[in-house]
């Protein structure tokens, strides 16, 4: 073969190897390939999103707390819509011709090709009569998807809401599209990964009135929904309502742990709202005055509430102090109503010299600010600075100051490091006389209800603590969550604190926590407020030689640990303990639910 008819074979080749490439490719796309013929038929299709019914929300119990319901989302497709009756659809849909042009436009706005949600949320009834005569309005169709159901009328803080995916939740997950739901606060948000599901899709044929007419390609290209996965929660609905119940018309929180396990019984923020109130279109109704209300229904004070901790914090005082061996239980400090250390410190009457003991049942001011200096100006220490950065290191490694539940949006509250006292004080040779109101709670301290719920378990526990959680570890991911922490003190200084504490329970000031029966250890606290009255402040936890229960208790503007703190705590438990109050309490109990402490511009 010459040259030339080498090449000529050559060139042949390769036009045949392209045609016979370019009939493959087209009998794929005509014959075995349907992607091409579903656009083309598109004039006489929909695709439609099928949104998953999100998991439901349980207690310990098993009981349900947050269900579904039906809701309707009419959807429009710019480019098929036709001339419509307006003022019937307004009256259908008992909208405004304002709201339905506004919506109109933003549809065009996203896209004339793809779907918008024109009206979301539509209601049974009017779904009822819209599905009736929507063959009069080509270019629109309805959409189900569900909305949230709840079975309890409080708690909205802590259960949350839905709303609407904004634009910074669409570019951050390409799962969510224009119209679709997410969880905003709460449990909803933090668990949105668990209860959304997932999405599917439905190809329908329609004709020239947007009228269903069956499944297209019977389904095959269909796309089931996965519906979410259920929550099951650590909450006993019994015990949370019930605290809902002794803080009304009272602001503050509560927060009961279990303290071997972690898990939150209980955790109330007040005032609240009933997460009824803004479920669907009630949304947009409603959200506004909450969020105006001054009262802050909105804002959750047991995990961003920051609260001094007052006399609660003395019980951690005397375990740093015992574990540094800085004090004994049989140390003995001077009172006499108060003591000059630095300057004048008043206290409570009660005897003179008392040790620690009877420091924690008589909350001895000037004792835990002689046990903080002791601390502070150890010997082993270089300065004051360097003990104060040993004594932080204790109250963080017992979770205060720092975010502790995995499950919240938390404030890590503020345990103030020692550079910030060197600025604020100007100088780097300061004292412990300078800060000794931290000793007893108070100065720049700023505590979060969760800190110290879990600060209680800790004690409870005698020297750990399981993460605070809410649910319950049913597969790896939320198993992960949950740690057990040790904390730097040995377990035998621990008894000597809370036989302490369970004078303050029955001797001492914290008498009204008192169950029949039951040991309850703890400790009441007066939390200075600038702003008005002091803050009721109560930890407890109960039995206290094996504890179901550890708790906080926060009033705000109830001036004395003891007097509503204390008195909420021991019901709680009771009721907990024993699942009824008994006669005895009875009066207390009416005490409480009648108090009313929000006073006006509180």
């Amino acid at each position: 073969m010459d040259k030339f008819g080498y090449r000529k074979g050559i060139i042949a080749g390769i036009v045949v190897t392209v045609c016979t490439v370019y009939i493959i490719q087209l009998f794929h796309f005509q014959v075995l390939d349907d992607t091409y013929k579903i656009k083309a038929e598109n004039n006489s299709q929909r695709v439609e999103t099928l949104y998953p019914a999100r998991g439901l929300i349980y207690d310990r119990e098993r009981r349900l707390l947050v269900d579904n319901q039906a809701a309707y989302d009419l959807i429009m497709l710019p480019r098929q819509v036709k001339r419509f009756d307006t003022t019937e659809l307004l009256a259908i849909l008992g909208i405004s011709r304002e709201f339905l042009e506004r919506n109109i436009a933003k549809c065009k706005e996203h896209s004339p090709y793809k779907p918008s949600v024109l009206v979301s949320q539509i209601a049974g009834d009017r779904y009822a009569v819209l599905q009736e005569k929507l063959y009069r309005y080509p270019g629109f169709y309805i959409q189900t998807r569900t909305l949230r159901k709840y079975h309890v009328n409080h708690s909205g803080d802590l259960f949350g809401y839905i709303s609407e995916a904004g634009a910074a939740d669409i570019e951050k997950d390409p799962y969510y599209a224009a119209g679709d739901y997410i969880g905003t606060t709460g449990l909803e948000r933090t668990f949105e990964w668990l209860l959304r599901g997932k999405k599917g899709k439905k190809i329908v044929l329609v004709d020239n009135f947007n009228r269903e007419k069956g499944s297209f390609a019977n389904g095959e290209y269909d796309e089931v929904a996965t519906v979410g996965e259920d929550l099951y929660t650590t909450l006993d609905i019994d015990l949370q309502s019930y605290a809902n119940l002794l803080m009304q018309n009272k602001k503050g929180g509560i927060v009961a742990i279990e303290p071997k396990t972690g898990e939150i019984l209980a955790k109330l923020s007040a005032p609240g709202y009933d997460p009824r109130m803004i479920v669907g279109q009630d949304l947009g109704r409603n959200y506004p005055s909450l969020q105006n209300d001054p009262l802050k229904p909105l804002y959750d004070r047991t995990t961003k509430g920051r609260y001094p901790p007052g006399s609660t914090f003395k019980p951690l005082q005397a375990l740093i102090g015992l574990e540094m061996g800085v004090i004994t239980p049989g140390t003995l400090f001077p009172c006499n109503h108060g003591a000059y250390i630095g300057r004048f410190v008043a206290c409570h009457g009660h005897k003179s010299p008392v040790n620690l003991r009877e420091a924690i049942e008589t909350s001895c001011n000037p004792y835990f600010i002689n046990v903080f200096s002791r601390v502070l100006e150890s010997p082993r220490f270089r300065d004051v600075r360097d003990g104060y950065n040993e004594w932080r290191k204790y109250i963080i490694a017992f979770g205060l100051g720092v975010k502790v539940s995995a499950d919240f949006e938390e404030d890590n509250g503020l345990i103030p490091t020692q550079e910030y006292y060197d600025l604020r004080l100007k100088t780097r040779n300061w004292y412990s006389s300078y800060i000794n109101s931290l000793a007893i709670g108070q100065g720049e301290l700023a505590i979060t209800p969760m800190q110290m719920a879990n600060f209680t378990a800790a004690l409870a526990n005698r020297g750990y603590y399981i993460t605070p959680h809410i649910a319950s570890p049913t597969n790896d991911s939320l198993r992960r969550r949950v740690q057990r922490h040790e904390v730097p003190v040995d377990r035998a200084h621990f008894e000597v604190v809370i036989e302490g504490m369970r004078r303050v329970v029955t001797n001492g000031t914290g008498w009204r926590a008192r169950v029949d029966s039951v040991a309850v250890a703890g400790k009441t606290g007066t939390a200075e407020n600038p702003h008005g009255k002091d803050h009721s402040v109560f930890i407890a936890f109960a039995p206290a030689d094996d504890p179901a229960i550890a708790l906080v208790v926060y009033v705000e503007h109830g001036e004395w640990g003891a007097t509503y703190a204390a008195a909420i705590a021991g019901l709680l438990i009771e009721k907990y303990l024993k699942g009824t109050i008994s006669g005895a309490k009875r009066a207390e109990e009416k005490r409480i639910i009648e108090t009313n402490l929000i006073f006006p511009g509180s």
